[in-house]
């Protein structure tokens, strides 16, 4: 398999696309075999939305284009301190504030040793110096020179100074010998990065459940019972939670709508019976689960194999209820985990709502009333109420739904860190 195909196996880029949007990300290369690894690096960073732009060490444009990094980054490569295209400065401070993230892949053992000492002689390290960012170092070389003491202490001193080591790994040497030194392959870096920048955040190693949508409830193989649900709430709730680091399965009934976080493992569903068998193996293992999804309550008795004609007389369809999701989850809830559940009301809507709240063992509900203009199905906004367990109520004025959706996990995140 080609290195290429590999990182797309491995970094699932149409599900992570947009990961690092809106960020700067400055790659250092510096002379080693393994620069040529720097493309494809590049390519990951920009496939993930973030801007790219390139230092090259002199030496290293033995072994790689700047040509070549400079059309897949869309930026100009650094080289000298003074260009020599148009003799001017190539400010190392401007990018030491442009930067958001710093890597230097691959990490020789003359760079490493220059960055210990501050031994500013390129662009590279005054760029280095400067940045006030997290700086990732991924170290190249031959399996002796990675083992030497000098080497090891350099990379020591390194991570002392706040610097976030990639570490080599066994493998094939440019020498002809096996053995650790070899630096990451691309997918791993960039992963490497992703899962670091991830550690960060509030609710890292978490595994979240979100339910959204509506279900569809067969009546022939066209027509079905359903509601107005889009799902776009829960979608957002989805989303924020995986913003905060956490892992989310969000089981998702009919909808056109679908979320890129990589983050998220979205399952699609279309009957309640489906939410629930999907629901009921994930539960379990849920630190966290928010019940958003509008489920049918009921489902006629027989499905028809094919579509019902139309006649003149009157059609009378039998209901069934359905499993009631929510109640049984919450039968087997472990006290460690955190249940939210979604009202919908038209009537009586903070006294019903609290019975839900109650009957269903829920840590808090998150309310929505049919009379409030612009919320509820198909808007964008949404108003609501949150009611806790001691029947404290907060309001929250009309919002768009991933405002709303930063309430709701404003409000778990406080639960949690009781």
């Amino acid at each position: 398999m080609s290195t290429l195909s590999t990182v797309r196996k491995r970094l699932s880029l149409n599900q992570k696309t947009k990961m690092l949007k809106g960020k700067n990300v400055l790659l250092g290369v510096t002379a080693s075999i393994a620069a040529y690894k720097a493309t494809y690096i590049v390519r990951l960073l920009k496939k993930l939305g973030a801007s790219v732009r390139v230092i090259q060490t002199e030496a290293s444009l033995d072994f790689v284009s700047p040509l070549v990094l400079s059309t897949l980054s869309e930026n100009k490569v650094t080289i000298d301190v003074i260009d020599k295209e148009t003799n001017e400065w190539n400010n190392h401070v401007e990018l030491g504030l442009w930067v958001d993230y710093m890597v230097i892949a691959p990490a020789t053992a003359k760079s490493m040793s220059k960055m210990v000492e501050g031994n500013c002689d390129n662009q590279l390290i005054a760029s280095y110096l400067s940045a006030k960012c997290p700086v990732y170092f991924a170290p190249a070389m031959d399996l002796d020179m990675y083992k030497h003491s000098s080497t090891q202490n350099n990379i020591k001193k390194l991570l002392e100074y706040g610097n976030k080591l990639i570490p080599a790994v066994h493998g094939e040497l440019a020498s002809g010998l096996v053995g650790e030194g070899r630096m990451a392959e691309p997918e791993d870096i960039v992963n490497f990065i992703l899962d670091d920048i991830n550690k960060e955040k509030e609710l890292f190693g978490k595994n979240c459940l979100v339910t959204a949508g509506p279900t569809h409830e067969n009546i022939d193989p066209v027509r079905y019972i359903g509601n107005r649900s889009s799902g776009k709430m829960g979608i957002a709730i989805a989303e924020e939670l995986a913003e905060k680091g956490a892992n989310v399965t969000l089981i998702i009934g009919p909808s056109s709508l679908s979320c890129s976080h990589p983050n998220i493992k979205q399952i699609n569903i279309v009957s309640a019976d489906e939410m629930y068998n999907e629901v009921n193996s994930v539960f379990k293992t849920s630190d966290i689960s928010v019940f958003a999804a509008a489920v049918s309550d009921y489902k006629p008795t027989v499905v028809h194999k094919e579509k019902v004609k139309k006649t003149n007389k009157d059609w009378n369809i039998n209901l069934e209820k359905n499993k009631d999701i929510l109640q049984e989850m919450t039968s087997t809830k472990r006290e460690n985990q955190l249940v939210v559940g979604f009202a919908l009301e038209t009537e009586d809507e903070k006294k019903n709502a609290i019975k839900k709240l109650q009957k269903k063992n829920l840590d808090f509900i998150v309310l929505n009333s049919t009379k409030d203009s612009g919320a509820t199905f198909g808007y964008n906004t949404n108003k609501i109420s949150i009611i806790e367990k001691d029947l404290s109520i907060s309001d929250f004025e009309l919002k768009d739904k991933t405002e709303v959706a930063k309430d709701i996990v404003s409000v778990i995140l406080k639960k949690i860190n009781k």
